[in-house]
């Protein structure tokens, strides 16, 4: 096994509702060591995610080649959904841990902090679902991220509703019948309405997820339904921006799965506002760690 005697080694944690990964990083190597385990979510129950939590530690240890006696030793950044819920984050604080320390934040401030390599920012999330977070000079605001169908507009999940209801509304002849609801039919493999309510009533994100390239693809071709849907969520989103950039000069990142797919539709105040990410959430949990690490052990 290898070791690093008494060198700080830090674990940066991205916890969301389908997966949890961790980085294992050393100041002078870098990351050493990487981990994969289930969701991470502790809304969606608190043990699950402490249990992922500790699946992921110990198989960056593996990775990296380490003895799992090292995750007394480990100084832990950990970025989750759902601990911006008071009560949340509490019962997830209140773990009796094995780590040496446990610095927890929300999934969304870990994302902007390794976005902007630590320095203020902000970012949109546009997967399934949809939400933005800013940080400067301090100050935060989170925008969004109310949840599938509540919220979560411009999200995958978003655009599929409103591909099936808009083939619906074909279907019944109260809504033009375009190519977007002749897509929508193809794709779902469905003759009539339904069908498609059938395959679609009392569903998660995930299924109406699956749609939203097509709205996509539609909307490039001009069809006037998608257009309409993606510059409803495009504007959305471009308000954002601007939301989030009122704390400050900062710029904001776009990631998940269809960031880059919406930038060319966003207005072009917004745009001149848009940076790449620099880093991925999981080294922002390494620097988050370092952070809290550093502030506590200051000379």
């Amino acid at each position: 096994m290898t070791s690093f005697g008494n060198e700080p080694l830090f674990l940066g944690i991205d916890g969301g509702g389908s997966k949890c990964r961790a980085v294992l990083y050393r100041k002078d190597s870098g990351i050493i060591g990487e981990g994969l385990a289930g969701p991470a979510n502790p809304v969606q129950g608190l043990e699950r995610a402490q249990d992922a939590v500790l699946a992921c530690a110990s198989a960056a240890l593996s990775d990296a080649g380490l003895s799992q006696s090292q995750l007394g030793h480990l100084i832990v950044g950990a970025g989750l959904a759902g601990v911006n819920a008071p009560r949340t984050r509490a019962a997830m604080l209140s773990w009796q841990h094995p780590f040496a320390q446990f610095y927890l934040t929300t999934d969304l401030h870990i994302a902007s902090l390794g976005a902007h390599d630590g320095t203020d920012g902000a970012v949109i999330i546009t997967g399934t679902g949809s939400s933005g977070f800013s940080q400067c000079a301090g100050q935060q605001r989170f925008l969004g991220g109310h949840g599938f169908p509540l919220g979560d507009k411009a999200g995958g999940a978003w655009l599929g509703l409103a591909a099936v209801q808009a083939a619906l509304l074909a279907l019944d002849n109260l809504g033009p019948a375009t190519s977007l609801s002749q897509a929508v039919l193809a794709k779902t493999h469905s003759q009539d309405s339904t069908a498609l309510m059938d395959q679609f009533c009392g569903q998660p994100s995930a299924p109406y997820g699956q749609l939203a390239a097509l709205v996509f693809d539609e909307a490039a071709k001009g069809d006037a339904v998608a257009k309409a849907i993606v510059a409803d969520g495009a504007g959305y989103l471009s308000n954002m921006v601007l939301q989030l950039t009122e704390l400050g000069p900062i710029k904001v990142a776009f990631i998940g799965g269809l960031g880059g797919i919406w930038q060319p539709w966003l207005s072009d105040a917004a745009k001149a506002r848009i940076t790449p990410a620099l880093q991925g959430p999981e080294v922002g949990a390494v620097i988050y760690a370092q952070q809290r690490y550093t502030g506590e052990h200051a000379p």
